[in-house]
């Protein structure tokens, strides 16, 4: 029997924040790879080593969680002030199954210092010594990301002192401003899709909870910790290991994404597993984080924990930082009452591997809240660049 021989296509590999995932220009793609389609996720499912029943990607790029099952696709981008156009593929683990109806804000701070790495930056742009400003359109849900690089004798610099919990090493800081985060595209709407600050939200199973839903960065939905008996001091794995916690938490996802009208049946749901979120929230208390690190109460203004793609995420979504950011900014949430209450900027939150500060610009307008832009510091690094290899026959 004859076999194909492996392809190999330009890629390379970065941390962004506290995810990595497998980066391509689109114009090394093959070319029935460079638009939407099954070719697509195909090429992104082998590169990542999915669908994998043993949950452990030794056959792919992928590390066997949401934060490290992700591909990236930057291009020149042709919109007007704009530097690339940004498209995120969230791969499934154990499914044939690439998500594309979100953004992954941890490699928006990637996006930013690939442009530059991959050429994809005009020239002229990028000082030799100093902070270069990236505009990046994220293709996904139609927005755009001011990410600010740092170059040193005009390249990226990626080595600093800047700590970022759930990251070993220190970095180089890159300040990335998420603007107009909330949802106002296609997908329905307002930056509270039902209207309401916090809604009861009928659960099937489980009973009627308090959930703030929010669109803003990336759809939401928050609960109370204690409404569902936990502190917010969790680590992953408290939830992780038990599975009736995790089918508890899709079912809450699945009935805020039908109450947010992103899907109209449950069985939807499993064709959209990157997006809502589900967090829930709690008042400040003392914890040990996963590294060991004691995070006081003192420190932090509330605690949050997130699930991904049906796991509690090791420390937290960039997106969903955006979502606490911005609904904590705005008085009556339930990010906002678990942080104290009250008009507020920033916030420092709590999560599995530390802390995290984010801004969010918020105003109220004719009754409705909408918010300008969030901030926050990441960090990215190259991991590894030159060529991923894939059978031929996929192709």
């Amino acid at each position: 029997m004859t076999h194909q021989a492996q392809a190999r296509i330009a890629a390379t590999y970065i941390r962004g924040g506290t995810s990595k995932g497998v980066f391509f220009r689109l114009q090394d793609l093959p070319a029935s790879c460079q638009q939407p389609g099954p070719a697509r996720d195909k090429l992104f499912l082998r590169v990542i080593g999915s669908p994998d029943p043993y949950a452990a990607h030794i056959d792919g790029m992928g590390g066997a969680t949401s934060s490290t099952s992700k591909c990236v696709i930057l291009s020149r981008s042709t919109r007007p002030d704009h530097d690339v156009d940004y498209l995120y593929g969230q791969v499934a683990i154990d499914k044939a199954f690439v998500d594309w109806s979100g953004n992954c804000g941890n490699l928006s701070t990637a996006a930013g210092a690939f442009a530059l790495h991959a050429g994809l930056v005009d020239p002229v742009r990028v000082p030799d010594n100093g902070v270069c400003v990236v505009r990046i359109w994220q293709a996904n849900i139609r927005k755009t990301i001011i990410a600010h690089v740092p170059v040193s004798n005009g390249q990226v610099q990626e080595t600093g002192d800047f700590e970022l919990d759930g990251v070993t090493f220190p970095a180089a800081e890159i300040v990335l401003e998420f603007l107009d985060p909330s949802d106002d595209g296609d997908e329905g709407g307002a930056m509270f899709p039902t209207g309401q600050l916090v809604d009861d939200l009928d659960v099937p199973g489980i009973g009627t909870l308090k959930a703030t839903m929010i669109a803003a960065g990336i759809p939401t939905v928050f609960v109370n910790a204690a409404d569902i008996g936990y502190t917010g001091t969790e680590l992953r794995e408290a939830i992780n290991s038990d599975p009736a916690a995790l089918a508890r938490f899709e079912a809450i996802r699945v009935a805020g994404a039908l109450r947010m009208g992103l899907i109209k049946t449950p069985e939807e749901a499993a064709t959209r597993q990157h997006t809502p979120k589900i967090a829930f929230v709690a008042p400040p208390a003392d914890y040990t984080a996963s590294s060991g690190k004691q995070v006081k109460a003192a420190d932090i203004d509330l605690l949050v924990r997130a699930l991904s793609m049906g796991k509690l995420h090791h420390a937290m979504m960039g997106t969903c930082a955006v979502a606490i950011g911005t609904a904590a900014a705005i008085p009556g949430t339930l990010v906002n009452l678990a942080a104290g209450g009250g008009e507020r900027s920033a916030v420092r939150f709590g999560h599995p591997s530390g802390t995290l500060r984010v801004g969010a610009e918020a105003k109220q307008v004719d009754g409705q809240w909408s918010v300008t832009k969030a901030i926050m510091s990441r960090s990215a690094r190259v991991l590894m660049e030159g060529w991923v290899r894939v059978p031929g026959d996929i192709l």
